[in-house]
């Protein structure tokens, strides 16, 4: 019913649309050059037609956080999310440093490899900094660039302070934490009966990876993704969807409008009784305004 290398709690998933996108996760052999050998990775994709949509999740996530939002886009384009390098069910090989960079690279070859054409990049949280970063590298795949609740204007993590032995352990342990990652759930929505028992084994089943907290210990020791100067963003020309829950209480609402002023070619949408994460909280208006910005 599920695929072999997820972990056997699975099948505790109670939802529909956790249940279907399991069913639907995916691995390949990612051969880059970031490893002499290829690395397994994990990814959904569903639909056909239209530009692609590419989705990126956030710190510490992975596919699942696109639940709801992959069956929505996939009835107009096909659609993608990936787990990156260090997070999800991606494997974390040896020798890989799992700074941003490595990330940007391992998504490229993903990008590469399975889609090759210019794509609607979507993130979301941290994943926004990523999509920054990727667009500003390589501005002939991203065709627009979508942003929710983004990271990107504030660097490094409070964590990184942390990150020597054996607090770096005892963080990671902390994080693995059930009471710690339902805090964190039921802080991310506005609305605390959506940090249901199944949205936090949605978020948690990857902890069960082999080397989970050794990459997210080598990811936050990189300082993981810097801020964006003003400068910099300036440079983003692909037309910019910035979709922002008004009740954020992770990140806040101020970024949203630096965004806007940041990146000239852009449009805020605020997204009305939301926190953090729209794509799980609003799906159906989170997917209108993405695909009516095509």
């Amino acid at each position: 019913m599920f695929p072999s290398f997820l972990p056997t709690t699975v099948g505790n998933l109670t939802e529909s649309s956790s249940i279907t996108l399991a069913q639907s996760i995916r691995q390949i052999a990612l051969t880059t050059p970031l490893s002499p050998r290829p690395i397994t990775t994990t990814y959904v994709c569903q639909g056909s037609g239209g530009t692609p949509v590419l989705l990126i999740h956030g710190f510490d996530g992975s596919v699942f956080e696109f639940r709801r939002l992959v069956p929505l886009l996939a009835v107009q384009n096909e659609t993608w999310t990936v787990d990156l390098l260090g997070f999800g069910f991606t494997d974390r090989p040896a020798g890989v440093k799992f700074r941003p960079s490595d990330i940007k690279t391992h998504l490229y070859y993903f990008w590469k490899t399975l889609i090759n054409q210019p794509v609607i990049l979507v993130g979301a949280s941290m994943g926004g900094a990523a999509a920054i970063d990727f667009t500003l590298t390589y501005p002939e795949i991203v065709e627009k660039l979508v942003l929710i609740d983004s990271a990107g204007l504030a660097g490094g993590s409070p964590l990184s302070k942390l990150m020597f032995p054996p607090l770096d352990y005892w963080a990671t342990q902390f994080l693995r934490n059930p009471k710690v990652r339902a805090s964190i759930s039921r802080a991310a929505y506005k609305n605390k009966e959506l940090a249901s028992v199944d949205a936090q084994l949605c978020a948690a089943l990857h902890l069960e990876c082999p080397d989970w907290h050794k990459a997210l210990i080598a990811f936050t020791k990189s300082g993981g993704y810097s801020a964006f100067r003003f400068k910099k963003l300036a440079e983003i020309v692909q037309p910019t969807l910035i979709l922002w829950g008004d009740s954020d209480r992770i990140l806040g609402t101020r970024d949203a409008n630096r965004f806007k002023l940041a990146i000239a070619n852009s449009k805020l949408i605020w997204i009305k009784d939301c926190g953090h994460v729209p794509h799980l909280e609003q799906p159906q208006m989170t997917a209108q305004h993405i695909l009516e910005f095509q």
